[in-house]
């Protein structure tokens, strides 16, 4: 089962787009040109939902990725 995460490689601000972008498979582009849109409708009502949101939604857990010492120190 998939879980909404803010990305932490493809963010702008908190990362919250990048994350929904993920989660749906679309380019998170279009979920910033939405947010955007959505602003000037809202008259700014959808950014304060943006925080809000990006508070609850959790940062996205990092891979564990170990790196080998190739050069023998």
């Amino acid at each position: 089962m998939r879980k909404l995460y803010r990305s932490v490689l493809n963010r702008k601000i908190t990362g919250l787009c990048g994350g929904i972008g993920e989660y749906f498979q679309i380019d998170p582009n279009i979920v910033r040109i939405l947010l955007i849109v959505a602003v000037f409708i809202t008259h700014g009502a959808a950014l304060l939902a943006y925080f809000i949101v990006s508070f609850f939604v959790p940062k996205e857990p990092a891979p564990n990725i170990h790196f080998q010492d190739h050069y023998n120190y």
